[in-house]
């Protein structure tokens, strides 16, 4: 006979682990207790089986588990015989609040069951699904901590919550229709409408109004998507014009008509995190779902709610077989917020701050703790999914780093904001928070600061924020910083970007980086955004970058891409030429206003962003005059590229001299280019060639190099927005592989700036030491 105390690590709370080792003791004979407390699950343990119990923890852990570390220590009083289950005891906090998880399907088969207690229950969970992070006010993840406190358990839900056996085991959102949550259907003024919520509701969608709808971690605005009026009026009462939506569908059968949908994307449409999924376009149009792109973003249901209006819509029926069929029913489920603020999570907000926007409300009366939109992902990178927006069903897991080190918080930058705060070896990276121009965002920020330091119980020893001094993030820092008096470090942005990619890739050595993205501020004071840096830690040294262009009007020409069409042509000296140039691509644009702005340099900032590059491309090929939304030149221009098919890259399309990049043959050759998906391809193959040549153009002998490089063992570090491009990603990858070159790109968090405030973090904290 022997003890052990064993002390687990990770994932454990709120994902059935605690039943798992209670039966896994009993199966084997033992004796002793497990229980949750302030660092994840601690488990006292002895008899014959001690070993096997030990080596058969992690292997057959339960799905939603993660485990980081096991500690084994010898046990100095062997507990009383039998194994229990002891109530969680509080402690230094250094474990995760689970992510929500999607229905599972033993949830789903309850609430189609019509003699289950749960049969159409839209709030049916157990420990293997539903809210975990939305809900939870604090650690450890009991029901008391949980915005489901205020329902207590009737006397069945309680005898399945107390009994190891049972499924629902400590499942603290556990309840039914005797004590749980319930749905309400109210009309625009907030009156209740009669009859049932759920099939009320989709009569409603069918006949083209727009719902706006409670989930997880906020309200989606739903409506119709096969009706294109109705996707119109969203459009015009969301004040979002071009930016394409999403469209959640029944199953892989009611979506395939729209999107292709291959073996990898329906394994993460029906995983538990279940995001958005970016697939290729099928042979049907969704008109205004998303327009001009050649992707769509679907989903699947992953609520009870969002389940059972498939149900209602299929007239209610018996047991599991409907879920199979195709439906045609599809939801356009978009953000419920107004243009550009913070989610709404709040029934009196959705009524107040959704108003004019949504028809009727499907509400219910369990809080949101915690706003967290949907995660949207694109399958078929080489290393799996790659994020667009990390949010519902990841966040707030955390990536494991190399080593320990002081508490850091770090603020992000402008766009697609999220913080991120480094405790020991792990940093927790928050949900989406959305660009910072808005007092709603703003506020948004602020609560997730404050939430994610309270769940965690830190205070950080250094906080880290970007260059840019007007950032509300950077006068945040500075504010917390001065009140909690610590340092603040600022992170150049495209420093952060290869440090983010160092950080999830546990790279504590020097590395060289190629940052290709939008513009952010430089540590010269310049608008950088396409950089070949050397990242040593709190060190970056910038060995060469992309030839400037300028930018007529200062920030109109990242949202006017006819702006960066005659910048370029003045860049290769045919300024003569803009007046005509413009004529001929964007009728009615005041061509010799723009060609005095350049010549002059009025207003014309310079900067070396390769999104500013894609810009002026989309602009020579004539593609778009001016861009909806951010991003969106250079989404249209890579979707054409994709469609074209791959071509040979343009000879001498690149002009190399000292570290400097110069593509001007490449633009020159656009602007005479009448066929714009050839020139969208040609650019493609010839910038991932270009790039490549850059990499490979530090001397052999350098010692920069040398301190990089390690002949065959060569690894390069790509981030920024423009790493999101899967068309330049695939040619540029290959050609640094074929020199031999080991490509480390982002895996856990977006490339873009939502994964910035991780790399600020990792690179503030090697400053502190």
């Amino acid at each position: 006979m022997n003890g052990r105390l064993i002390r687990v690590r990770g994932l454990v709370q709120g994902v059935g682990f605690r039943p798992y080792v209670w039966q896994l003791a009993h199966e084997l004979g033992l004796s002793g207790w497990v229980r949750n407390d302030g660092g994840g699950v601690s488990i006292a343990i002895s008899g014959g089986n001690v070993d096997r119990f030990i080596a058969r923890l992690p292997a057959e852990q339960p799905k939603l588990a993660r485990i980081d570390s096991i500690e084994v220590d010898p046990l100095s009083t062997l507990p009383e015989p039998g194994f229990v289950i002891l109530d969680s005891e509080a402690g230094s906090v250094a474990t995760a609040i689970g992510p929500d998880a999607a229905i599972c399907p033993d949830c789903v088969a309850d609430i189609c069951d019509p003699d289950n207690r749960r049969w159409r229950y839209a709030f049916t969970t157990c420990t293997h699904c539903g809210p975990r992070y939305t809900v939870s006010q604090r650690i450890p993840y009991d029901r008391a901590q949980t915005s489901l406190a205020g329902f207590p358990l009737c006397v069945s839900c309680q005898a399945e919550y107390v009994e190891p056996r049972d499924r629902r085991f400590h499942a603290e959102t556990t309840c039914c229709p005797a004590c749980g949550p319930s749905l309400e259907l109210l009309d625009a003024g907030g009156n209740p409408l009669p009859g049932d919520p759920l099939a009320e509701t989709i009569a409603l969608l069918r006949v083209g109004k727009i719902v706006a709808i409670k989930g997880l971690g906020g309200f989606h605005l739903a409506c119709d998507a096969r009706n294109a009026e109705a996707v119109a009026v969203l459009r015009q009462r969301k004040q979002r014009e071009e930016k394409p939506f999403a469209v959640m569908g029944l199953n892989q059968q009611s979506l395939s008509s729209y999107a292709e949908i291959d073996p990898a994307v329906l394994a993460l449409l029906q995983s538990t995190a279940a995001p958005i999924v970016l697939c290729p376009k099928a042979a049907l149009d969704l008109p205004g779902v998303a327009p001009e792109l050649g992707w769509l973003g679907v989903m699947l249901p992953t609520t009870p709610v969002h389940l059972l209006l498939w149900h209602a819509a299929q007239d209610s029926p018996a047991g599991t077989d409907w879920l199979n069929q195709a439906s045609e029913l599809l939801l356009v489920m978009t953000s419920a917020n107004p243009h550009g603020e913070a989610l709404v999570i709040d029934n009196s907000e959705a009524l107040n701050r959704l108003s004019g926007i949504a028809d009727a409300f499907l509400m219910h009366n369990r809080d949101i703790v915690v706003r967290c939109d949907d995660s949207v992902v694109r399958s078929g990178s080489d290393f799996g999914p790659a994020f667009i927006r990390r949010a519902r069903g990841f966040t707030p897991v955390p990536i494991a780093l190399a080593s320990d080190g002081p508490c850091v918080l770090a603020l992000g930058a402008y766009l697609k904001n999220t913080v991120c705060v480094l405790k020991g070896k792990q940093a927790f990276l928050s949900q989406h928070i959305g660009s910072l121009d808005n007092a709603s965002a703003i506020g948004f920020l602020e609560e997730t600061v404050a939430h994610l330091l309270d769940i965690l119980e830190v205070k950080p020893d250094l906080i880290a924020h970007d260059l840019h001094p007007d950032f509300h993030s950077t006068r945040l820092a500075l504010r917390l910083a001065a009140e909690w008096q610590i340092p603040a470090v600022a992170v150049g942005h495209h420093q952060a970007h290869i440090g983010a990619i160092c950080a999830e890739h546990q790279l504590d050595e020097p590395v060289l980086g190629l940052a290709i993205d939008g513009v952010g501020l430089g540590p010269d004071g310049g608008l950088w955004g396409g950089e070949l840096l050397r990242v040593d830690g709190a060190q970056c040294l910038r060995l060469g970058h992309l030839a400037p262009l300028l930018l007529p009007g200062g920030d109109r020409a990242a949202r006017e891409p006819w702006r960066m069409a005659a910048s370029a042509l003045h860049a290769c000296g045919r300024s003569a030429e803009i007046p005509a140039f413009l004529v001929k691509r964007f009728p009615g644009r005041d061509g010799k206003l723009l060609t005095t702005m350049l010549e002059r340099g009025l207003n014309c900032p310079p900067t070396s962003s390769l999104g500013r590059l894609f810009d002026a491309a989309s602009g020579l090929l004539g593609l778009r005059a001016e861009a909806r939304y951010e991003g969106q030149a250079a989404m249209e221009l890579e979707c054409i590229a994709a469609a074209h098919g791959v071509v040979e890259a343009m000879p001498d399309g690149m002009r190399l001299n000292q570290g400097i990049a110069d593509f001007t043959p490449l633009l020159s050759r656009l602007a005479d280019c009448d066929d714009p998906a050839y020139g969208a391809a040609l650019f493609h193959a010839t910038l991932a060639e270009g790039l490549s040549r850059c990499v490979n153009a530090i001397p052999q002998g350098d010692f920069l190099r040398g301190a990089v490089y390690k002949q065959k063992t060569a690894k390069i570090i790509i981030s920024g927005g423009c790493a999101m491009n899967a068309v330049l990603m695939t040619g540029l990858r290959q050609a640094l592989q074929e020199n031999g070159l080991t490509v480390f790109e982002a895996q856990q968090a977006p490339p873009n700036d939502g994964g910035l405030a991780l790399g600020q973090a990792w690179v503030a904290r090697n400053w502190l030491e």
